[in-house]
């Protein structure tokens, strides 16, 4: 008799459903956790959830993952699809603007492989222990119609890839690109030779464009035009870095295949993971060049 009691009391303690007040429940939403009935319960992956959860718009913060919009590799859709390009615009411009105003800063920032040359010992450059140089050289620019070609390349192919990509993909794909080029500039080029410019990034979203469009069977075309009449100015023109670019193309089509072809069960993993071996190789081969000049 004691225990019918109190299984009378814990009843009469249990919450009313957030829809049907009346009805007692011990079932909760397993991403709002509003008190439901049998009657509001939405079978989920993992419990049941509210009606609004499982629609999305619970208003709770809580919406569910399935229902988010999500961009052709599993980004997030967002407000400002080129945000990220307008951030890199910015900083790019913001350097160049620097440079100008301290010229000495320029010396800092560029890709150098070793100085003074052999065989003295090196002070300065990525031999030396200046690393950062390989990341710095992807903002740097010093002719103004270097940074204005490189600017409009980076609108008009980084905008709609970060739409399509969304915003941590695109970033990634952006930044092992650069450093893929880096790295085989580091590698080919003379190590007394400075390089700078963001066109080894800009080369690795020609290469994940162009697999972006294969992907979505679109005319490849135009994407492969431009493409090849930026490789005919890339080795018939004096002072370009040929290692740049084609570092940063290989490692964009790499990249960008591994986002738009990742199986989406292990989407995030095979993404981000495409992108940390080809990280791995630029280490790589940046430690083999530094050991070959130190």
């Amino acid at each position: 008799m004691d225990h019918a009691a109190g299984s009378s009391q814990d009843a009469q303690s249990l919450p009313g459903c957030y829809r049907h007040p009346d009805r007692e429940t011990g079932i909760r939403c397993t991403r709002c956790e509003r008190p439901i009935c049998p009657e509001c319960m939405v079978n989920a992956s993992v419990g049941f959830q509210c009606p609004e959860c499982a629609r999305g718009d619970s208003g709770t913060g809580h919406t569910p993952a399935a229902s988010r919009p999500r961009t052709v590799a599993g980004g997030t859709v967002t407000t400002d699809p080129r945000l990220v390009t307008k951030i890199l615009i910015g900083i790019n411009i913001a350097v160049f603007i620097a440079v100008h105003v301290r010229p000495s800063l320029l010396n800092d920032l560029v890709l150098l492989g070793e100085w003074p040359p052999a065989p003295y010992k090196a002070t300065e450059g990525v031999a030396a222990g200046e690393w950062y140089r390989m990341v710095t050289s992807m903002f740097t620019h010093q002719e103004i119609w270097h940074i204005g070609f490189n600017m409009l390349s980076l609108w008009w192919l980084g905008g709609p890839l970060e739409a399509a990509l969304g915003r941590a993909r695109y970033l990634a794909v952006y930044f092992t690109s650069g450093l893929a080029g880096s790295a085989l500039v580091y590698l080919l080029a003379s190590p007394t030779t400075s390089t700078l410019g963001a066109s080894g990034a800009i080369f690795g979203l020609f290469g994940a464009t162009a697999v972006l469009m294969r992907r979505l069977n679109y005319d490849l075309r135009p994407i492969i035009a431009l493409l090849v009449i930026n490789l005919i100015f890339t080795f018939s023109w004096s002072g370009i870095s040929w290692q740049a670019h084609i570092g940063g193309l290989v490692a964009g089509v790499v990249t960008g295949y591994g986002m738009v072809h990742a199986p989406r069960e292990r989407r995030a993993l095979v993404q981000y993971g495409t992108c940390a071996l080809v990280l791995v190789v630029v280490v790589v081969l940046s430690l083999v060049r530094t050991a070959q000049l130190t």
